[in-house]
């Protein structure tokens, strides 16, 4: 599928009518939008509002387009994670396109006058407003709650940063790394002996984005019973801290450091103490199994799949306390079973006999052979005029009486401009050749 020529070059090209703005369906269906979010918070916050039939167009601007849109990554051209190209295409990012799926695309200037002014009539035609720029950058177009209240009395105005909009940091500078460290996050995660470590990905971008979304969700509810709006404030740092919970009432209660010689502990776990709990071993390079015994019954079905070994019935094995308290030796003897077989014939063989535990799964795993992802179609695909087909994974929950509702791609950059001016702002072709000639739109 590609996009038609445009006949003049300050006009947008034609889409292809299967990816013309069309009616939504779902619990969300009649709720438009003003997304100004960008990175992965905000996307993926306005990526579930779209999903479920919420009219979001996402704002961007040319001149400082969405990361995502510059990183890979590529469909059929790996690169790595994190290398920003300065010409990158900007239709082309995996990590755009999967958190962008659903919603519509406008360009708007907002460094300019008329931009904001732009920007303002959308606001007004809309009842959901959503940003995650640091502190002060909406406030500096002017798109405060006040002035919000002003174009729509009964808005709901949704704001997510690292640290909030008030206090001592509000201004410090965030990005996922940074979130999981000041939330305590990086101190309780690693092995023992090592230093604090951190994630690989942003995983505090969804988490703060989920607490967002629902939010949301709550100030619409809100809005339907009392007529009210809301202004939220979500701060992606405070959303790491309620992740911490037991290691908080641990240093509170016991007055515990939550880093020393045997914490963080790694893959083992000591309330309850579980043993054997952990991944291990399995025949192939890099092949790995999880599994986890709680009790004496665990221990049993781990036995019986085992073939009862000669090692499993030592004294130092007899009890589920002895066995924590020996968890090394124990560690020792099982990676040696395991190491023998394949992981998914351990996980199936261990699961027949009531055994917790798991294939250490990779993303090939995961989209093309569990059946049980299968199974529950995980995965959808959808078409994309540069792309082309691509999988995307769905929203994780299945509901009776109808899902997600998957219409269209990610926008191209600009795609929907003559859809938003013409049809949502009245704004006739004549001035929209003008905005796009003096690079406003």
């Amino acid at each position: 599928m590609t996009t038609t020529a445009p006949k003049h070059p300050a006009v947008e090209a034609p889409a292809d009518a299967s990816r013309r703005p069309r009616a939504r369906r779902g619990p969300l269906a009649g709720i438009r939008v003003a997304d100004f979010c960008w990175m992965g918070v905000g996307a993926v916050a306005t990526r579930m509002l779209a999903d479920f039939g919420a009219e979001v167009i996402k704002i961007e601007d040319r001149t400082r387009i969405d990361m995502p849109r510059r990183l890979p990554l590529y469909k059929g051209d790996p690169r790595s994670y994190g290398e920003e190209l300065p010409d990158a295409d900007p239709d082309r990012g995996g990590l755009f396109n999967n958190y962008s799926r659903n919603k519509l695309g406008v360009t708007i200037n907002l460094r300019t006058e008329r931009g904001r002014e732009l920007a303002s009539e959308l606001i007004a035609a809309s009842s959901v407003v959503t940003e995650n720029f640091a502190p002060g950058v909406m406030e500096r177009w002017g798109f405060t709650f006040d002035r919000l209240r002003e174009l729509v009395p009964d808005v709901i105005y949704a704001r997510m940063s690292g640290y909030g909009h008030s206090g001592p940091h509000q201004h410090y500078r965030s990005y996922g790394p940074v979130v999981q460290a000041a939330s305590g996050l990086s101190y309780i995660a690693g092995l023992p002996g090592h230093e604090p470590s951190g994630w690989g990905l942003s995983y505090m971008d969804n988490m703060a984005a989920y607490y967002n979304s629902a939010a949301i969700l709550m100030a619409l509810r809100n809005r339907r019973k009392t007529g009210l709006g809301t202004e939220i404030d979500v701060a992606a740092v405070e959303v790491g801290v309620s992740l911490i919970g037991p290691m908080l009432l641990d240093v509170t209660v016991n007055g515990h450091s939550t880093h020393r010689p045997d914490f963080p502990t790694g893959n083992r776990l000591e309330h309850p103490q579980a043993a054997p709990h952990g991944v291990y071993p399995c025949a192939g390079e890099d092949e790995w199994v999880a599994v986890s015994v709680f009790d004496d019954a665990g221990w049993q079905g781990l036995e019986a799949a085992m073939g009862r070994p000669a090692w499993a019935s030592h004294p130092e094995f007899a009890s589920q306390a002895s066995r924590f308290a020996h968890q090394d030796r124990l560690d020792g003897f099982l990676a040696g079973w395991t190491g023998a077989r394949e992981r998914h014939e351990i996980m199936h063989l261990l699961q027949a006999h009531g055994v917790p535990a798991a294939a250490v799964q990779n993303a090939r795993d995961l989209t093309e052979t569990d059946p049980q992802i299968a199974a529950h179609g995980t995965f959808f695909e959808l078409d994309h005029p540069v792309i082309g087909p691509a999988r995307f994974e769905g929203f994780p929950v299945i509901m009776s009486g109808g899902g997600a509702d998957h219409w269209r791609s990610a926008p191209l950059l600009g795609e929907d401009n003559s859809y938003v001016l013409g049809e949502i702002l009245g704004i006739g072709e004549e001035e929209q050749l003008e905005l796009r000639i003096e690079g406003i739109i």
